[in-house]
């Protein structure tokens, strides 16, 4: 132990106004552990593809829900508070000296704490990739069925299509041990959302003076503005694998990983705001939950984009699996998979979601299921609990508001 820690244990026994240089000290110390194998452009690269790899696809149809001008600005508020609540969680992580999201619900809530969280941060990624299946499925079949010579065969079965992306793609990139491999993997998914961000954008401009708007379409709010948070709170969810790819930076600090979270969440901000009132001017009020349903099946430039879209889908799926997988190791396991157990866990969970995606196609009432039981509690209650519950400092501390 370092002369300062002892100094600063020492005064905090004797003097409690000294605790908040003590939290100081905490926060701003080199990690105990080495760190991993990302450099910081791979992790914004994870936390990006994390954020807008799928939810950015419902974006437009929350402007439509909470009103254009209020849209935008609650898209701004969800995104200030994925950045702040994401660091908060880290420092909270920090403070207690744990290297994951239910090791530090444990420390401060005790077991029961830990059991809730377990099951949050686990039925989160787990729905979500069951989501993803789906929506694979039902995007692709869209696609291969405007090819020439494609009929009413395999590539235009949906259960084919499930069954084909797992076998070939999701499966063997969710065998990495290491999350920091997903990072050009998830460069690839940024690209690919880019393309899908200009052919929207190409669309309003040349679709949206043939759209009529509907009624009241630039009103400020409207009566679904809730309904709209939970949308955006889904894409912008990152919080179940924030310690994984934390933990991936070559050197992990809060400084490292407050500067890889503002650029990243900044940048999928941009990109959301921007896609999210493209869609909207195109349609307006006729904009669907999910924006390509706007569009005519013979338009090859969307179609194209149906495509780009599907393949994000299966790029973003991995790391869902890698926060699923390593809930089970903590829990069952103490943290710790070999080989074998690591190849089955991963099968196991692959294949339950997989088999669910392959009974169910009603995609919004799962995600409507995944963002209440999951998504508000992640985002916006236990990051700050955590963080109060360990800071000794006021609670009306600027840290803490």
């Amino acid at each position: 132990m370092g002369y300062h820690a002892i100094l600063a244990f020492d005064l905090r026994q004797y003097y409690p106004s000294y605790v908040e240089a003590d939290d100081q000290i905490a926060l701003l110390s080199k990690p105990r552990n080495k760190g991993g194998n990302s450099d910081l452009a791979s992790a914004g690269f994870n936390i990006i593809n994390s954020i807008i790899g799928s939810g950015i696809i419902g974006l437009p149809y929350s402007m439509k829900e909470a009103g254009f001008p209020l849209g935008v600005l609650l898209l701004f508020v969800v995104a200030y508070i994925t950045d702040y609540s994401i660091i908060l969680l880290i420092k909270g992580g920090n403070l207690s000296s744990t290297k994951s999201y239910q090791e530090l619900v444990k420390k401060t809530y005790g077991l029961v704490g830990y059991l809730i969280l377990s099951t949050l941060q686990f039925l989160y990624p787990f729905i979500a990739m069951i989501s993803y299946n789906i929506i694979t499925g039902d995007t692709l079949t869209k696609v291969f069925q405007r090819i020439p010579g494609v009929g009413l065969d395999v590539l235009t079965d949906r259960h084919f299509i499930i069954l084909l992306t797992t076998i070939i793609f999701t499966l063997p990139i969710s065998l990495y041990r290491d999350i920091a491999k997903l990072g050009k993997i998830s460069l690839l998914s940024l690209i690919l959302t880019i393309v899908i961000l200009i052919i929207v954008m190409v669309r309003t401009v040349t679709l949206s003076p043939q759209v009529p708007k509907s009624e009241n379409a630039w009103i400020f709010a409207k009566s679904n503005a809730v309904q709209a948070i939970g949308v955006m709170s889904f894409a912008f969810i990152c919080h179940h694998n924030s310690f994984l790819i934390y933990g991936s930076l070559e050197e992990p600090t809060l400084k490292n990983w407050s500067q890889v979270t503002h650029i990243s969440v900044s940048l999928a901000l941009v990109i959301s705001v921007v896609f999210a009132a493209c869609g909207y001017m195109t349609f307006t009020g006729y904009t669907e939950g999910d924006i390509f349903e706007n569009y005519c099946r013979d338009d090859n430039l969307a179609t194209f984009g149906r495509f780009c879209y599907g393949v994000t889908v299966i790029l973003t799926f991995p790391l869902e699996c890698f926060v699923t997988r390593e809930v089970i190791a903590n829990v069952f396991f103490h943290g710790n998979l070999s080989t074998v157990f690591h190849v089955v866990v991963t099968v196991v969970i692959i294949a339950v979601a997989t088999g669910v995606s392959l009974m169910y196609d009603c995609l919004g009432m799962v995600l409507e299921l995944n963002g209440v039981l999951s998504a508000t509690p992640l985002v916006f209650i236990i990051p700050s609990a955590c963080y109060l519950r360990l800071s000794k400092e006021r609670w009306n501390h600027s840290d803490n508001l």
